[in-house]
């Protein structure tokens, strides 16, 4: 057996053994916050604090965000699964009897990369290099790992997917931002002072209450899942 079959072995085993930590509480938790419309409101929340901070500047920020989401959701999709062809657990015939499936749900074809990671870790570093804020990095970097972990729980992903969906991500969104940089001068007036602030993130130009108000949405919109996940055992 050579490295890569090896590493591929190994990838196996331990989706099988974090995928064996289930509980019915646990698969609606995940369940429900894998899905996209539960995250609206913190996608509503971004894009208002940037319009209301920055007026019409502040679409731009949301023009680039769109940009991101789309290279991530398309690069991940259209080339690497294609590319790459590698089935998912669920549609794997030695695990699909295996693998702890919630709702039925087996996803498409192929695995690698999950595109769930590749958008969340993309869109964590990126917001992460735009507002420079210690906390508000930390708690978007745990809602980008638990909306990962989420695909291997539900048997969708194998951890190497979620590893390469993540390292993608955070590329892609190296990229985006250096673009970011470079071009939104060109095309809105920004003074010598603003430069400087936009190269060194947006913290000390928004109010430090706009940034824990992302905070907030994420920890209070993981609280009321686990709460319907309870509810609704």
């Amino acid at each position: 057996m050579n490295l890569f079959e090896q590493l591929l072995e190994f990838d196996k085993n331990l989706l099988l053994c974090l995928n064996s930590y289930h509980s019915p509480l646990w698969d609606n938790f995940f369940w429900i916050i894998t899905t996209t419309a539960v995250w609206l409101p913190l996608y509503f929340t971004l894009a208002y604090i940037f319009i209301k901070n920055y007026s019409f500047r502040g679409v731009w920020f949301v023009v680039f965000i769109a940009i991101l989401i789309v290279l991530c959701d398309q690069i991940s999709s259209s080339i690497f699964k294609v590319f790459f062809e590698r089935l998912r657990p669920s549609r794997e015939p030695f695990l699909r009897d295996i693998v702890h499936i919630v709702g039925n749900k087996r996803g498409g074809m192929y695995s690698f990369v999950s595109s769930h990671a590749t958008n969340s870790f993309g869109l964590a570093m990126f917001l992460s290099l735009i507002f420079r804020n210690r906390w508000f990095n930390v708690v978007i970097f745990f809602w980008a790992t638990l909306f990962s972990y989420s695909r291997i729980y539900l048997g969708l992903h194998y951890p190497g997917d979620i590893l390469g969906g993540a390292i993608l991500g955070i590329s892609i969104a190296g990229m985006v931002y250096a673009l970011y940089i470079n071009l939104l001068p060109r095309f809105v007036f920004i003074s010598h002072h603003n430069r400087r602030t936009l190269k060194k993130g947006l913290a000390q130009s928004i109010s430090v209450s706009s940034i824990n108000l992302l905070s907030y949405a994420v920890v209070i919109t993981f609280v009321l899942v686990f709460i319907s996940a309870k509810v609704i055992l």
